[in-house]
Order: C-alpha cells, then structure tokens, then sequence
C-alpha cells in the first residue's frame, strides 16, 4: 500500500528510559511502515537537556507553537539521585512544567476505556476527563527551610515602590516556608480552554478548589469561572445541553466516587496532578490514560500520562525480557496524528489514526495483553505478551483493518 503522505510536521519530542525504548519500536513497526512520516525532532532525554543546558526543552515548545501539534515521550524530573545518576549540571526542571508554561495549556487526560479491564469504582460506566491546570501553584513555588526563631512575611512590593506585608508565621524554632503563585491570564486560559473542551466534547463540566480555607487563592479561581461562564458560555452550554458545576474540592471527590462518570472534571495544578492518577489508576492502569495540553491558541501537545517505567528499563539494560504497558503512548502517537489531519484536511490520516487504536483496544479485549492488564482483566486465560510482542500483535491487527 501507498504511504499516508503529510503536509506539516509534527513535533517529535523524545524522552527517557523504557518509554524511549517503546517510542522506537512504536514508530518502526506501527507508524513507518504506513505513513509518510514527517516530524520536527527534538531530544528530551535527560543526557541531551543536560547538554543543551535544557534549551532543548523550551526550543521544542516553541517548535510545538509554530506548528501547532506535538508528541511526546515521557521524561524524567530529576530528583538528587538522578542529578548523581546522570552526572549533571544541575537538577534541571521538569520538562512538562516548562512546556506548559510557555504553551500557558491546560492538560486534559482521559482513561482508555476496554472491555475486560473494569474500573475499581464499580459504578463508573463512563470515562472521566480531567482537566488540570498546567500553570502555577507548588510546581512553580519558592521554598526556604527556617533554621530558628523569627517572624515570615509575605511582602509584595509595587512597580511604584508601594509595599503590601502579609504576616505568614512567627516561628519559635525551626520550620520550612513555601511562597506560591498565580496568574489570573493563566486561570482564564485555563477556565476557557476547559469550557471550549467541555463544548467540543459535549460533556458537563465540574470545577472544585477550597474555595472555603483559602479565600483569596482559591476564591479567585472560583471567581473567575464564574465571571467568564456567565459572560460567554452560560447560552452555549444551556445550548448544548450540559452543565457548569461548582463544588468544594472534597465534595467534589465524594461525589466523584459515586457518579456514572462521562464529564470533565476541572482542577488546579496540584489537585489535578494526583486526582489524574488517582481516575487513571481506578480505571485500570496509569498506562491506560490519555493525556493531552491545548493552548488557548489552539496549539496541542499529546502525550502518555504516565512516567518513564525506570524498574523496567533497568531490567531492560540488564538484556532481561519486560511487559511494559505501551498503550498511552501509541494514543499519543494516534491523537497527535489525527489532529494533525483534522487541520490539515487529511482525512485519510485520521482515518489511519482511528484504526490504530481500535487495533490497540481490540488486541486486548482478544486477550492479548502485557502483564499488568493480565493482573487485572477478567477476559479468561489472558496470553501475556512482552513488550515488543504487544506492539506487534497490535501491527497485525491493524495491518488487517488496513487492506
């Protein structure tokens, strides 16, 4: 067969460990063989940053706005051990937090949903979105370890001179400190993109802080959504036939629990980080969930919500046999491609990207799976494949709803 030709690159953002691993063979055996691919390259891998002294990271988010679509691999945040690990200059920032900043996106990732592999949450028929914002909060905060006794404040100082002080604590002894922030452009980017997506994918949309204990921080990010719903979405959405919905952070959780599922559930930053792995892990797999950052240009980014599977890749190194889960990643491979088609009007791309992951989900619901699916799925006598052998399970399956 004819390759599927491409008119604009994609962004190719590579990355770490056993992730990086399946990104090569993801690309031999289920993208090359059948479309024309044309990507802008760029190596995240943690070696290569440490060279470049990160301008990688930012070159790709930049490349990610020019062309408007991206995919990326996995990659670490170096804690101590890694900054040991890898020799390097120093503890580089995590290449996700610097992208979403500059892309000033909001992540939304959403479970991959097959038969056989059940939500732990045995009323969750629908999956659940989560939208989290992908600016600000702990990710970009500044913290101090207090040595003994003495008085924190909070000092903002104005373009005039003008200073506010806020007493934080008086401390007795020893303590730590932490000084977080916010943008309120960044929190309508995020408040927009959240009910665009919602609009797009007709589906309600939920928001939750603690609105109640931090009055300003938090309040202000209720207050904006609300501003902006009634100002411009209330009609679209009676329209469309959803909801808007406000509730306290652990309300909201309460209910999630005990809801069908199929909305959107929109968090802060830190919030939105454990409460996605929290949904991904109750549905199934953390290798089970889609992950993706749109910009309020219209600009996205795909990706697996999960990290570099370092047990594995060690394992790997050793030349031992491993069943990593590249479910997530082949998504990202599919999502970017067919967004890519969407606005370029190559139709057949998407197409190709439709049939790659109904080969995916239809592998594992044949009962065809890697090993920590066969943990947990109720299909009878699951065959467990390696890595490699999944992907090329999945390439057989694809190679017949391609002829």
């Amino acid at each position: 067969m004819d390759k599927i030709k491409m008119t604009t690159p994609l962004v190719e953002m590579d990355g770490d460990e056993m992730t990086r691993v399946l990104w090569k063979i993801i690309k031999d055996e289920l993208l090359l063989p059948f479309v024309d691919l044309k990507t802008e390259y760029y190596d995240l891998g943690l070696e290569h940053r440490n060279e470049t002294d990160d301008q990688v990271t930012f070159d790709s988010a930049y490349a990610n706005k020019k062309y408007g679509v991206a995919v990326k691999c996995a990659t670490i945040t170096p804690n101590a051990a890694r900054v040991k690990e890898y020799n390097l200059k120093e503890m580089w920032k995590s290449p996700n937090g610097t992208i979403r900043a500059i892309m000033d996106g909001t992540v939304f990732r959403t479970p991959i949903v097959v038969k056989g592999i059940e939500p732990c949450v045995k009323n969750w028929k629908k999956p659940i979105t989560l939208a989290r914002h992908a600016y600000g909060d702990v990710y970009k905060a500044s913290e101090m370890k207090v040595a003994c006794a003495g008085k924190a404040e909070l000092v903002f100082t104005a373009e005039d001179g003008t200073e506010t002080r806020e007493l934080i604590h008086e401390f007795k002894g020893p303590g730590i400190l932490q000084g977080m922030h916010n943008l309120e452009s960044s929190i309508e980017s995020f408040a927009r993109s959240c009910f665009n997506y919602a609009l797009d994918t007709k589906q309600d949309l939920w928001f939750a802080t603690k609105d109640t204990i931090s009055k300003k921080y938090d309040h202000t990010f209720k207050d904006i959504f609300q501003e902006i719903y009634e100002a411009e979405y209330d009609g679209k959405f009676k329209d469309a036939g959803i909801t808007y919905f406000y509730t306290l952070i652990d309300d909201a959780v309460a209910r999630v629990m005990k809801s069908e599922g199929g909305y959107i559930w929109a968090c802060k930053n830190y919030d939105g980080d454990v409460m996605s792995d929290m949904v991904s892990s109750a549905f199934g797999s953390l290798a089970m969930m889609t992950s993706v950052l749109v910009s309020p240009e219209g600009n996205f980014e795909y990706e697996a919500a999960h990290g570099t599977v370092q047990r594995h890749y060690y394992k790997h190194l050793k030349g031992e046999e491993t069943s990593t889960n590249s479910v997530a990643t082949i998504f990202a491979w599919s999502g970017a491609l067919r967004k890519r088609g969407e606005l370029d009007g190559i139709q057949e791309l998407m197409d190709f990207a439709d049939k790659l992951e109904a080969a995916t989900i239809e592998t594992i619901e044949d009962g065809k799976m890697t090993k920590d699916l066969a943990l947990i799925t109720s299909i009878q006598n699951p065959v467990v494949l390696n890595s490699q052998d999944f992907i090329k399970a999945v390439r057989e399956k694809l190679e017949e709803k391609l002829k």
